[in-house]
């Protein structure tokens, strides 16, 4: 029995609440997860979880022993880490999770670069929207557009995320001339469903943000879909600029009332302070803030070519 193995999967169940979750977040079957419990439970005589069809919760002797075992497992994994450190090569493994926004057309050709780098280090990278506790889902790191919630957690700001209002060429032509956001009320819009106003947006009029109810018409958590949706002459969608400049910038999209710009967001980086990969979190997080500005280099080609406010350089 390999007690530091089964140790590890018992505090990542515990941690999980699922066999299932603990074998994802290992790289392993639910059958060896299980396997490894059972031997350790074998060990001490005693079980460490009361099971059901629907739960998994600790007994009172797992309940006694997990704080102290997933300090032992995050004091082996970040020695072993810091020595690896120590010989300048970064190896193991790196759980992720990301937004799509960032992960599809941006981060491929940064991860390309970063393994040349670091040709030991393994990534495991899951792709969604979802908000998520790395802590309880298992990620060493996770890239969000909203503050984390969690007191253990650690957040670091890579860049902007601006937004606009943009719809096909063709469909601009078939409806009345747009001067004004007031305007929009009247008009049915996309939007993602994954802002915290669901129905409103705030635009910057002169030197203050004022707050508008609008019509949306279709809602998604899907950007991409939204993109879609808009070059197809569905109509007037609100999306990211950083999946939006290119079809901006070749006029596929053009958008609406750019001297009104949207309140921002930021993509962070979140992460548990205490977490035993921190070493090859800070190397991926160095790695990046070296090459991402504030103002990021698509929304400087779209302030140049007048697409975007030049008010977001003022922008948190």
């Amino acid at each position: 029995m390999d007690k530091l193995q089964c140790m590890d999967a018992f505090v990542r169940v515990a941690e999980s609440g699922s066999f299932i979750k603990a074998a994802e977040q290992l790289g392993v079957t639910r059958s060896v997860i299980s396997s490894r419990i059972q031997q350790l439970e074998n060990f001490i005589k005693a079980p460490l979880f009361h099971r059901s069809t629907r739960s998994v919760r600790l007994s009172d002797i797992g309940e006694r022993y997990y704080h102290e075992c997933a300090d032992i497992i995050k004091r082996f994994e970040f020695l072993a880490d810091e020595m690896a450190h120590a010989t300048s090569k970064m190896q193991g493994r790196l759980r992720i999770h990301m937004a799509p926004g960032f992960a599809i057309d941006h981060f491929g050709h940064l991860l390309t670069i970063f393994l040349k780098e670091y040709p030991d280090l393994n990534i495991d990278i899951v792709v969604n929207d979802r908000i998520i506790d790395p802590i309880a889902e298992g990620f060493d790191i996770v890239f969000q557009m909203f503050p984390p919630t969690g007191e253990s957690l650690v957040e670091r700001k890579l860049f902007n995320v601006n937004r606009v209002l943009c719809c096909s060429p063709q469909y601009l032509k078939n409806i009345e001339p747009i001067q004004h956001p007031e305007q929009l009320k009247d008009l049915p819009l996309g939007y993602y469903s994954g802002y915290p106003t669901r129905n409103r947006i705030q635009y910057l009029e002169g030197t203050e943000f004022k707050d508008m109810e609008i019509n949306i018409h279709v809602l998604s958590s899907s950007v991409h879909l939204l993109r879609d949706f808009a070059l197809s002459e569905g109509g007037i969608v609100c999306l990211p600029t950083l999946v939006s400049h290119k079809h901006i910038m070749n006029q596929q999209l053009i958008t609406i009332l750019p001297e009104y710009p949207l309140l921002n967001y930021g993509l962070r980086a979140v992460f548990p302070a205490n977490s035993k990969n921190l070493s090859k979190i800070r190397k991926l997080l160095d790695f990046l803030l070296a090459r991402l500005d504030t103002i990021p280099t698509w929304d400087v080609e779209l302030i140049k070519a007048q697409h975007l406010s030049e008010k977001v350089k003022l922008f948190q």
